[in-house]
């Protein structure tokens, strides 16, 4: 009998480049994520089923150019939440109005304090 191998998948995470490792996880921990654990240099964080590995490393070119797309239920509640949290002022950093894109979702984008772009998305 030819052995059957297991190829399941559980998770994929990407590993978020972090130039201030103790901002970037305040920063985190504000835009509603849970940081689950840490060690070595690599914190742990998810939020519903969607999770990530911020990690104590930075490359300002990596950063610039390292974007996370969030899909939610409720593009609004999104943006209030981040508008009433004050993550705008307290880590300066811009965060964009909602745009419906051509692409039929709605969208805005914010950075956290390393540069990395985050674009919170929701299905039209």
């Amino acid at each position: 009998m030819v052995p059957v191998n297991n190829l399941n998948t559980v998770e994929i995470k990407a590993f978020v480049p972090a130039k201030n490792f103790e901002l970037s996880k305040s920063f985190y921990q504000d835009l509603g994520f849970t940081m689950a654990s840490e060690g070595g240099g690599v914190a742990y964080f998810h939020r519903d089923r969607n999770s990530f590995l911020l990690q104590d490393y930075y490359e300002k070119s990596l950063a610039e150019h390292f974007a996370m797309h969030l899909l939610v239920e409720d593009i609004e509640a999104w943006h209030n939440q981040v508008d009433e949290s004050g993550l705008s002022d307290k880590y300066d950093i811009d965060v964009t109005e909602i745009v419906e894109q051509p692409w039929r979702m709605f969208d805005f984008t914010i950075s956290d304090p390393s540069g990395v772009q985050w674009r919170i998305a929701q299905n039209i």
